[in-house]
Formats: structure tokens, sequence, C-alpha cells
């Protein structure tokens, strides 16, 4: 059976670099002020786990959680 992942992004620790969002725009959007929560219900779709793992080591605040189901 084939893992699946999903994001999670912690709202207390996000600061609004939007570094996420920029390397993988189609899971995650940004508030009125900046900051970053995933797209959806956070599901990872099958392809874009690379760009995940790299908005995740990319997040100054390590606000991205990957949650592998």
């Amino acid at each position: 059976m084939t893992e699946r992942l999903r994001v999670h992004v912690d709202p207390d620790k996000c600061q609004g670099h939007a570094r996420c969002k920029a390397l993988a725009p189609e899971l995650f959007e940004l508030d009125e002020y900046g900051n970053a929560h995933e797209a959806g219900d956070g599901t990872v779709p099958p392809g874009l786990e690379d760009k995940v793992w790299l908005a995740k080591a990319n997040c100054p605040e390590i606000a991205i959680d990957v949650i592998e189901e």
C-alpha cells in the first residue's frame, strides 16, 4: 500500500516568510497577513511529495509538519 502524506502549518509558528508558497504553490495558501496554511485538507496529491518535503526543509520557523499516513 502506498503511503499518503498530509501537510499542516502551525499558525503559532508561521511568520509569513512564504517560502512554502513559493516552492509548492499547489500545497499552500496565504491569509490576508501573508501567513501560510495548508490548501484544502492538507492532503498531498501524488507527484507532489518532493515539493512538500522541500517546503518543510526550507521553512525558517519550522512551522510545517508532514504527516505520513
